[in-house]
């Protein structure tokens, strides 16, 4: 069994605010909304206000930026 298996293994809806969140419903964790991989809320250090949305490490938190838009376009140089 893992630890998000069995009584305590709800994921918790959550309000993602300005350095810190609001628990709506209790849970044992949240999930990364780039890679689908199971947050436990004692772990959560990464989260869109705006998108209300987790991730599980500064890569993933990266990558919804790059994928929402939000980072200016990076030209190559020679």
């Amino acid at each position: 069994m893992n630890r998000f298996e069995g009584s305590g293994s709800r994921e918790a809806k959550i309000r993602y605010l300005d350095g810190d969140y609001q628990i709506l419903t209790s849970g044992s964790h949240v999930v990364c909304a780039i890679t689908g991989v199971s947050i436990p809320l004692d772990e959560l250090r990464y989260w869109s206000v705006a998108r209300q949305e987790a991730y599980v490490d500064a890569g993933a938190s990266f990558d919804a930026d790059k994928h929402a838009g939000v980072l200016p376009n990076q030209q190559a140089r020679a």
